[in-house]
């Protein structure tokens, strides 16, 4: 049993992360958190992207949240980004390709299309 003064310094270190995944932002980060998902690596790369966002300083700005069933499990780990109105799909993510999503497409503006669907299925 944990006593009541770490119990409290936990909560204050994972507010941030809890934060990301509730605030009002302009551009979501989706993870297919279905069983299919999680079997093909889908946690490390919902760590990855929550701790890059947190490190850049964009908690205001994106909001990092978890789905289940996407519907295309042959290319788990799926990952959906929303910004205004515009939606691209990235598939078999690894926490190193979020880390790139994170730099080129949700900071610099440039989608990475090698690892969106359009690229996986031709």
């Amino acid at each position: 049993m944990k006593s009541l003064e770490e119990l409290k310094a936990i909560k204050a270190k994972m507010q941030d992360k809890v934060n990301l995944r509730t605030s009002s932002a302009q551009t979501r980060i989706v993870v297919g958190m279905a069983t299919c998902g999680i079997a093909a690596g889908a946690r490390p790369v919902l760590g990855a992207f929550v701790e890059g966002i947190n490190e850049a300083g964009l908690g205001d700005e994106v909001i990092v949240t978890q789905t289940g069933c996407i519907g295309i499990c042959q290319y788990e780990p799926v990952v959906e980004v929303y910004k205004g109105d515009e939606k691209v799909t990235y598939v078999k993510m690894s926490a190193d390709r979020a880390k790139e999503v994170i730099e080129k497409h949700i900071k610099g503006g440039q989608v990475v299309a090698e690892y969106t669907i359009g690229e996986a299925t031709k």
